[in-house]
């Protein structure tokens, strides 16, 4: 079994990515124009709109976050290492891209970008590497 805490990241991991993943999926025009809210315009900034390319983003968001999820609830620590593994397969090209094409953000939104994006790599990090809870061997023995 997975520990508590890897179970909290999972989740957490996995309602981001759904939160991330539906607005894309729904209202493609409105994600490029205003990602990650609050009139930002990060994925506007970086070239013109693509309704293909942002609803195959959403659609991976959403395959990633019900992994996410289902692995918090499984509770297995296979599952766990196995959806971390997905979920780094994911950030790390992400976040090389956008480590590489920042100039054009402000500098708020450079820092805020990076942070972010860090954090997509650090928690699938830290739940691959968290080892699984020690089974409880009962030391009475019951006939």
């Amino acid at each position: 079994m997975q520990r508590t805490i890897t179970r909290i990241l999972l989740a957490v991991l996995g309602l981001a990515e759904l939160a991330q993943g539906i607005w894309p999926t729904v209202t493609p025009m409105g994600f490029y124009q205003d990602f990650p809210g609050f009139r930002r315009g990060w994925v506007s900034m970086d070239g013109p709109f693509n309704e293909h390319l942002i609803r195959d983003f959403g659609g991976l968001s959403l395959a990633l976050a019900a992994v996410l999820i289902g692995a918090a609830v499984i509770g297995t620590t296979a599952v766990a290492r196995m959806v971390s593994v997905a979920a780094l397969l994911f950030s790390v090209p992400h976040i090389s891209y956008h480590l590489g094409h920042l100039g054009h953000y402000a500098r708020t939104d450079q820092v805020l970008t990076v942070v972010a994006l860090v954090l997509t790599v650090v928690v699938p990090l830290v739940t691959l590497l968290l080892p699984g809870r020690r089974k409880v061997v009962s030391s009475s023995a019951t006939p």
